[in-house]
């Protein structure tokens, strides 16, 4: 095999690889934004869906903060152990979400479980070989 084929599969491979990642970075923007926007407007669907306003609630708003910050950081600065770490605890509190809330009829925990099972579908492609 030329060294040049090799090379060239590499960058494909690698750039598999990191096109999933990107995928479920922007999955996380995509859905934070609007949601961030609402909670900050106090949006009537947000009452419905995460109760009154409460310091708990601004809490998780936080969190989605932190969590959209650090989707765009690793946009600008793919730092491959990064983007897995980040996408790993929110499968985490996402899936854990449903037995903490105890209402599996909840929007929010709907959201979370389907959210988790994507990134986690993500998370599997990126472990297999491309």
């Amino acid at each position: 095999m030329q060294p040049t084929a090799l090379t060239h599969s590499a960058k494909q491979s690698r750039l598999w690889v990191m096109t999933v990642l990107l995928i479920a970075l922007w999955l996380n923007i995509v859905v934070l934004v609007p949601v961030i926007a609402s909670l900050a407007v106090g949006a009537k669907w947000t009452v419905r869906a995460f109760g009154q306003a409460t310091p708990a609630r601004g809490i998780v708003m936080a969190q989605y903060l932190a969590i959209l910050a650090a989707s765009i950081l690793f946009l600008v600065w793919p730092l491959e152990p990064g983007i897995i770490t980040l996408l790993a605890i929110q499968i985490a509190y996402k899936v854990l979400s449903a037995f903490t809330v105890r209402v599996l009829t909840n929007p929010v925990v709907i959201s979370n479980l389907l959210i988790a099972a994507i990134q986690t579908g993500l998370l599997v492609l990126h472990s297999m070989p491309a």
